[in-house]
């Protein structure tokens, strides 16, 4: 069996998937304050009763390392910026602790000013002045030759705790985007270092000691180990799971709209014939342009228990979310104590729901009814426009999905899937609205969790060959050697091959499953004097994300069993 967890705004969702489907499933308030002890909770309750040696292995989505960014809630952290001249580092400053340095290599990867040991030493001691012990270093074409990254690391080692360096977290030469990927990471590694020595702590308590993965935003999983060095490939992890938690279940040949409708947010993708779009050069959160590659995802405030207002008679749903509903012990009325007016949902206080409608009623003088439906319209025709606002965002630019460039396509959806807990109640409603066919994933309340548990582990390679020099390397992968002037293209695909497949390992993928994609496979001629002098090659390959091998058996039996749950 597999534990899959997902923290959701309002709820954690914890399930066991197995031979025989879905076989267990909790659902356990999310304590916004107290997030750690929440995925805690819910793995206790899972593994209840559980012969720990049935379980192959756990995978998680956190959205704690997304709400530290987006809430300005950031572990202080500290940058070593380098980039010599043509371009000035202080206009991609992430803070007040930035410091730029000498030293300078260049495009060829040539070193052209060397590192200032006393300005670093300098540098190191301020910073540890100031209590700050996660650093990030990046340099302008790090990506070409990591030595100064790398030779600044060993001056900071006796000051600080964790270092991160720009050419390990990505092999991309946007040197801004590097900058600001490489600042997240060292920014959020303590919330993610101590979110994964809580779930192991609870694992281990439980007996429990099978290998542990974390969902990325690009719907892939790492182990969870691993992911301690890269804590940012955990960002945007939670509307990743809603797209992994669909896909077994959507048309083939359709394209298919897929709405999270949750407590808090409505979480949306776009699906063509089940593939997931990709923002291929990365993520933009709370004002950092990245480099983390990700499913393309929009998330609106609206949910279920978002806040209904009116004033001068016109509704406003969300964004804001100031407890549970009404129905449920909540201060303030919400669309699920409209449902619950309606007679759509139970379980909970109709009357107290229909005090909070009454509010809203006595503002539009209408009767409470009469309000219910209206604050219910509101939420799906909102949920709808945004639908429509994001297809139209996704034409304006070329369409990536994660195999492929669709040159000139234009996306015109005709399904839509909903899932999350409210999302049996929207479906018709949204399906009159809005001219689709909508549909409901099934075990639709803990479909995140489901996909989260389903996901295979993804990963890249990004290696760079310069014949002129005799040398490749790949600097993510702290990889380089000398190559003879014939160095093929051909060879260094091989090679990239090669070096995907150890990484895969090495981050837990199953080796029977690989499936992987060749991103980038350029070459470039150097001449000088009208003289070839040689070759500069370009791979890029990837383990495509997608569901473990197996996973048709599982789905087929949760679709079978559904309508019981």
């Amino acid at each position: 069996m597999i534990i899959g967890l997902d923290v959701g705004g309002t709820h954690t969702d914890v399930v066991l998937v197995g031979e025989n489907g879905l076989e267990r499933q909790v659902k356990v308030l999310t304590n916004t304050t107290a997030l750690f002890q929440t995925v805690l909770t819910g793995l206790e309750k899972i593994t209840a009763d559980i012969d720990p040696r049935q379980i192959k292995h756990a995978v998680l989505s956190t959205t704690l390392t997304t709400n530290a960014i987006v809430q300005r809630k950031l572990p202080p952290a500290a940058m070593i910026v380098s980039s010599g001249p043509g371009i000035d580092p202080d206009a991609f400053r992430t803070g007040g602790n930035y410091f730029v340095v000498s030293g300078s290599i260049d495009h060829s990867g040539r070193e052209i000013q060397p590192v200032n040991r006393r300005e670093i030493e300098t540098v190191a001691r301020k910073i540890q002045s100031e209590g700050i012990s996660h650093v990030g270093v990046v340099g302008k074409f790090s990506a070409r030759n990591p030595a100064h990254e790398i030779q600044i690391a060993d001056i900071l080692k006796p000051y600080a705790e964790k270092i991160f360096l720009g050419h390990k977290i990505s092999g991309h030469l946007n040197f801004p985007r590097r900058i600001d990927t490489t600042f997240l990471n060292a920014s959020v590694y303590p919330v993610h270092k101590n979110f994964f020595e809580a779930v192991q702590a609870s694992l281990k308590h439980k007996g429990i000691t099978v290998p542990i993965y974390i969902l990325k935003a690009d719907g892939g999983t790492m182990a969870f180990e691993a992911s301690v060095d890269f804590p940012g490939q955990s960002v945007l992890s939670g509307p990743s799971a809603s797209v992994m938690g669909s896909l077994a279940f959507a048309p083939e040949n359709a394209e298919t709209i897929v709405m999270d409708i949750g407590g808090t947010t409505t979480d949306m993708a776009v699906l063509i014939n089940r593939v997931p779009l990709l923002d291929p050069l990365g993520i933009e959160l709370g004002g950092y342009k990245t480099l983390i590659r990700a499913l393309r995802s929009y998330s609106i405030g609206i949910g279920g228990d978002s806040l209904v207002t009116c004033k001068d008679k016109t509704l406003k749903i969300g964004p804001e979310r100031q407890g549970p509903a009404m129905a449920y012990g909540g201060p303030k009325p919400t669309p699920t104590d409209a449902l619950f007016v309606l007679g759509k949902a139970g379980a909970g206080d109709r009357d107290r729901a229909a005090e909070g409608i009454k509010t809203i009623a006595d503002e539009l003088g209408v009767s409470v009814e009469e309000a219910a439906r209206m604050v219910f319209d509101k939420t799906c025709l909102d949920i709808m426009a945004s639908a429509d606002d994001m297809v139209r965002q996704i034409n304006k630019k070329p369409v990536y999905t994660i195999k492929e460039l669709l040159k000139g396509h234009q996306v015109k959806p005709s399904q839509i899937l909903v899932l999350g807990g409210p999302a049996p109640y929207f479906a018709e409603r949204l399906e009159k609205i809005s001219g689709c066919t909508v549909a409901k994933v099934p075990a639709w309340s803990v479909a995140n969790a489901i996909g989260t548990a389903l996901s295979r582990t993804t990963c890249e390679v990004t290696l760079f060959a310069d014949t002129q020099k005799g040398i490749i390397l790949a600097p993510e992968e702290s990889f380089s050697q000398s190559v003879k002037p014939n160095f093929t293209q051909k060879e260094a695909l091989e090679l990239g091959h090669e070096l995907l497949k150890q990484k895969a390992r090495r981050l837990g993928a199953d080796m029977s499953e690989l499936e992987i994609d060749v991103l980038e496979d350029l070459e470039f001629n150097m001449v000088r004097g009208f003289r070839l002098t040689g070759k500069n090659i370009r791979i890029k390959l990837q383990v495509k994300p997608g569901l473990i091998r197996g996973y048709k058996d599982i789905t087929d039996k949760i679709s079978a069993g559904a309508e019981i749950l």
